[in-house]
């Protein structure tokens, strides 16, 4: 036997069936307004609207309200906890009746054209970041990070998937997958936002095992749900700590994943523009000069005919980093483009890899954020810093000035993502924004 082959036995990814929780039918008629966003992206007026819809919908288990007076004996975990036994004692919320896994197929419209992710919906088993199985490429914030795992404790389930992704390079999966599209689907739902959720419970053991079998090899690579993720890890250590008899096996060894093909054609990902307010006039002021000093500048006028089109076009090509910025009163843009990206990588700490050096994002919070803009990313200077993942949406933000600056960059693509986790790095936080999010409520994963 090679060592090349034992080496790949080390990196399996343990992918399972499951016995899922979802929606009894018979009780919630109408599954459209119970599903519901992940907890990140639910603001405090979409998290009203969401509870008026049902006083099923999913919110209530995925992000339950908070209130200043919250205690721990009585807090947003513990309502959540009571709400999830409540709909289990009243049948709302019943198991799958053989152990599956499930095909999800995620409808939806992006730059005015309809695509579909397909993703495959698992028990994955927990692996520490050190081992290679399961690799990030984002760090994480502690704050979200306590409030899953708050949350884990609390429930003993998990409430939404983390996103993942994996090498299906002939595609021999993806063929696979398409030939299980005649079996029925358990879910077929379009949310009021648009989207439509088919999904295909597969329970039958030899589909299941070759399903599964195709990750024996091959690690997974984190998308979207770093905290989840992680969270889910800190969950585990803590109940093997304090569970008497406890094994490799238990449910709590596991995680939900959804994951998608590298090559998935519906696998987008956004560009997450950096706006910044909060600047004192002197430093917008000398802006252009000091960025001269790093970038080569283009001006090019705002109201010019075709303007973004030359944008994109210069962003789209080959070599140095570039990106482009929008400052608020100005008539024109500004596309930089890295004068020195040797020089400029020594300014970059120390233990990062050349690839994440070369980076836009990095050169964005780096150079221009923290070196020229004078901003500490990660500190009390974030309340400066926001992110949008529309780039209009940016360019009105400035021309309406309630921000003084945007920073455009250019999407990552998913292979740059894989090569960064390869180098055992991560990239800046907000590098990427999988669109769109994938959904909770549709099935829950259960860790007892």
């Amino acid at each position: 036997m090679s060592f090349e082959f034992l080496v790949l036995r080390c990196v399996v990814a343990d992918v399972l069936p499951f016995r899922g929780l979802r929606y009894n039918k018979s009780v919630v008629k109408d599954l459209s307004k119970v599903v519901c966003p992940p907890y990140d992206i639910i603001s405090p007026a979409l998290h009203e609207e969401l509870v008026r819809r049902s006083e099923f919908n999913f919110v209530r288990l995925e992000d339950a309200d908070a209130n200043r007076q919250d205690t721990p004996r009585d807090s947003k975990y513990t309502r959540s906890a009571a709400t999830l036994q409540h709909w289990l004692a009243g049948r709302v919320l019943i198991p799958e009746r053989k152990p599956a896994l499930y095909i999800h197929d995620h409808h939806f419209t992006h730059a005015r054209k309809g695509m579909v992710r397909r993703g495959i919906i698992a028990r994955v088993r927990l692996e520490e970041w050190e081992k290679g199985v399961i690799k990030p490429h984002e760090g994480i914030l502690g704050a979200a990070r306590d409030d899953r795992l708050n949350l884990l404790w609390a429930l003993r389930v998990n409430t939404s998937p983390v996103l993942a992704m994996y090498e299906d390079k002939r595609k021999r999966l993806a063929h696979f997958l398409d030939e299980q599209e005649s079996l029925k689907p358990v879910i077929d739902v379009t949310l009021a936002e648009g989207d439509r959720h088919v999904l295909r419970a597969i329970s039958d053991v030899q589909t299941v095992d070759r399903i599964s079998r195709h990750f024996d090899g091959l690690p997974l690579y984190i998308a979207d749900g770093h905290h989840r993720y992680t969270s889910a890890l800190t969950y585990r250590r803590e109940k093997m700590a304090t569970t008497p008899g406890a094994t490799a096996d238990d449910a709590f060894n596991f995680v939900m994943m959804t994951l998608v093909s590298f090559t998935d054609p519906g696998l987008v990902i956004l560009a997450p523009h950096r706006l910044i307010r909060g600047l004192q006039k002197s430093v917008i002021d000398g802006l252009e000069s000091r960025l001269a000093e790093f970038f080569d500048v283009a001006r090019l006028p705002l109201g010019g005919t075709g303007v973004w089109r030359k944008v994109d076009r210069l962003m789209a090509q080959s070599g140095p980093v570039r990106f482009s910025c929008l400052a608020a009163g100005s008539d024109h843009l500004l596309v930089l483009t890295l004068k020195e990206p040797n020089g400029i990588a020594r300014t970059m700490p120390l233990f990062h890899s050349d690839l994440y050096r070369r980076l836009d994002v990095s050169v964005i919070d780096h150079v221009v954020l923290e070196k020229i803009l004078g901003l500490g990313i990660g500190g009390t200077d974030e309340s400066k810093i926001s992110y949008s993942y529309d780039r209009q949406e940016g360019v009105d933000c400035v021309l309406r000035q309630e921000c003084q600056l945007a920073f455009f960059l250019k999407p990552v693509k998913p292979s740059l993502i894989k090569a960064v986790a390869d180098a055992g790095d991560k990239m800046p936080r907000k590098s990427t924004y999988f669109y769109p999010k994938a959904p909770a409520g549709l099935v829950v994963n259960t860790l007892y």
